[in-house]
């Protein structure tokens, strides 16, 4: 005998369960758990301007992406030290992901026509974009130090903390290097341990590692990944300054930056910075 079924809900009970399930008045709901009032509550026009809603929400929304982008560069970057190579790729094409939405953030900003901004700009003060500690934990990450570039954030001492580690700290191609070596690839002892805070210095041994690598990828497949993960990291970095500095020569031409800054000038010569040099000389080379 087959078993009964029960019968169909009715019409009566279907309502009911529905509005059962609308109540939340117990329950943590969507906007509980994301904090949406706290978050949709953040935007505070200084001006009369209509525009300037867009302004302050591109930049928080750019800041949120950077938040993600931080969590998974550091996590890629302590797996990189542990020999720990498929987790860190899965991080890394994250990041390089974020960068891309962080690029087309700019689409929308470039809306904004330059009178438009004429009209918020008194309001912004010294305010810039120049002063995101977490894009400048990003860039200390990434290995371009400067030490001059801590000052921003000097009057806030726990941000300074943190900015300073990322300072202190072995960059993502430190720390590849230092894989390399021990992997038994021919990386200088200059490049395992040194001062980290100083500048990245290019090494014609550094690309010899590479070039071996890069000659024997299925021997080295794991490693060979690493560099092409490195490549497109920078690629996407590359883009997303090339398109910040279109958009700012756009909207404000050659003003000088809020910051302080030259503006595009200062730009432009941001762009001319090579984060993983080896891995794009060796193309020419191999």
């Amino acid at each position: 005998m087959e078993p009964q079924q029960p019968p169909p809900a009715t019409p009566e009970q279907i309502v009911h369960a529905e509005q059962a399930r609308l109540d939340f008045a117990r329950e943590m709901s969507y906007g509980d758990y994301l904090r949406l009032d706290e978050v949709l509550s953040a935007q505070h026009p200084l001006s009369p301007d209509h525009n300037e809603m867009l302004f302050i929400v591109q930049h928080q929304t750019s800041e949120l992406w950077m938040k993600l982008l931080l969590h998974e560069l550091r996590a890629a970057i302590e797996h990189v030290a542990h020999d720990e190579l498929p987790p860190a790729f899965k991080m890394l094409a994250r990041v390089s992901k974020i960068m891309e939405q962080l690029v087309h953030a700019w689409d929308v900003l470039a809306t904004m026509t330059p009178p438009e901004y004429s009209a918020i700009r008194p309001y912004l003060s010294n305010s810039s974009g120049f002063q995101s500690w977490q894009y400048r934990c990003i860039e200390f990450l990434l290995g371009n130090k400067n030490a001059a570039m801590l000052k921003p954030h000097a009057h806030k001492a726990e941000r300074l903390a943190e900015v300073e580690q990322a300072f202190r700290s072995p960059s993502l191609y430190d720390e590849s290097l230092r894989l390399l070596q021990r992997r038994g690839l021919p990386v200088p002892a200059s490049h395992l341990e040194r001062d980290w805070t100083q500048p990245y210095v290019e090494s014609a041994a550094v690309e010899q590692a590479w070039l071996q690598v890069y000659r024997d990828p299925r021997r080295y497949w794991d490693l060979y990944q690493l560099g092409e993960e490195l490549t497109d990291v920078e690629d996407a970095f590359r883009l997303w300054r090339f398109r910040h500095v279109t958009t700012v020569e756009r909207v404000i031409g050659f003003k000088r930056g809020t910051g302080g800054t030259s503006g595009v000038g200062y730009l432009r010569k941001m762009l001319e910075v090579v984060l993983f040099p080896e891995i794009w000389r060796l193309r020419t080379d191999l």
